[in-house]
């Protein structure tokens, strides 16, 4: 890269705010993840760019922009949202150094997101593939996050997409609504086996998938940033009351080795709901058979076990991030906006 501007990579999404700082040489000099939640109103986004901006101390900075924050309650509809989201980050950035990434249409400017808003609306997983499509030319990016995630075959350094709105990549399966933090456990499973005996499962908002992670070990508490279903604490007896409720008892029914045990339950089951997604992809014959699952986001520790119950090599997100080593982590996890500053960074009317 060879580009006299550093550039601003934002993520809009409807409960966090991502971004990543790439230097002039395109080295990812900081990554950040904030929390955002936009269904309780824009003025969440407004405190979230001005903590971002403040990072920048001045810096001469040139700012994409992608997001799938539009489809937050607040909206109307989508085209409402993308437009009122572009809307907020331009009064706090020069919209002349500012761009937009439309999916197929590339980038364009903002006063292009009204005819481009069915493009901009929940592009971020075409940027975040388009990335991995340039470093790991034959492959699956699997970004778990923590409410979606999203699943893009690659081949012969092309993405190779089966849809490209929501309604189509839910279709597919190519976007698939369970992620390792805010996802309800409801609505992973109806039943668990639980005490040596196939137990129901509450359909009430008692607990989430944070709560499992929580108590399985594998979820980084930087990472964890969301509100519990309950409002109480995080701590491992908080979590497995949560999930003790799922199944309609109390903390003190069972010891918390239990409690644990539960937890790897509903794990297993949130995996087999992406083995099945894995499993769909790869038989539609669209990559080699030798081709490595690429992991992205909070929950790519589940991806490094796809990739072993699949016999095929796993690539980290992170080792493709060239860069500060935290940095280079936290891009994995924000990695539609790491990509978005990638991409921006090489489009002709950013190059001096």
């Amino acid at each position: 890269m060879n580009n006299s501007f550093a550039t601003l990579g934002l993520d809009l999404g409807g409960a966090h705010l991502k971004a990543v700082l790439l230097d002039e040489t395109g080295a990812a000099r900081w990554a950040m993840q904030l929390p955002c939640p936009l269904w309780r109103g824009l003025q969440h986004l407004e405190q979230a760019l001005d903590q971002v901006l403040a990072r920048l101390a001045g810096s001469n900075v040139r700012h994409a922009l992608t997001m799938t924050g539009e489809l937050a309650d607040i909206f109307s509809d989508r085209r409402d949202g993308v437009l009122r989201l572009t809307a907020t980050v331009a009064q706090r950035l020069a919209p002349e150094n500012m761009t937009i990434y439309a999916g197929r249409r590339g980038f364009v400017s903002t006063d292009q997101a009204d005819e481009s808003a069915a493009d901009v609306a929940s592009a971020n997983w075409l940027a975040s593939a388009e990335f991995i499509a340039a470093q790991v030319p034959e492959g699956l990016l699997v970004d778990i996050g923590t409410t979606t995630t999203d699943m893009l075959a690659i081949h012969q350094g092309k993405v190779v997409p089966c849809g490209f709105s929501d309604a189509e990549r839910l279709r597919t399966q190519e976007l698939v609504y369970t992620g390792v933090v805010r996802t309800p456990v409801m609505a992973v499973v109806n039943r668990i086996p639980f005490a040596g005996e196939w137990q129901g499962v509450a359909a009430e908002y008692f607990a989430t998938m944070s709560d499992v992670y929580r108590l399985t070990g594998e979820l980084t508490e930087a990472h964890d940033m969301a509100d519990t279903a309950d409002g109480a604490g995080k701590t491992p007896e908080d979590s497995a009351r949560r999930l003790a409720r799922m199944v309609g008892r109390d903390l003190q029914d069972a010891p918390m080795q239990d409690w644990r045990r539960l937890a790897a339950a509903f794990r297993h089951a949130q995996l087999q709901l992406l083995q099945d997604a894995v499993q769909r992809a790869i038989s539609r014959g669209l990559i080699a058979d030798d081709a490595p699952l690429v992991g992205a986001g909070a929950g790519r520790f589940l991806v490094r076990q796809l990739a072993l119950q699949y016999g095929r090599n796993y690539v980290d997100m992170a080792d493709l991030v060239h860069g500060d080593p935290e940095a280079r982590q936290w891009a994995a996890v924000c990695t539609p906006a790491y990509a978005v500053a990638w991409l921006a960074a090489r489009s002709m009317p950013w190059r001096q």
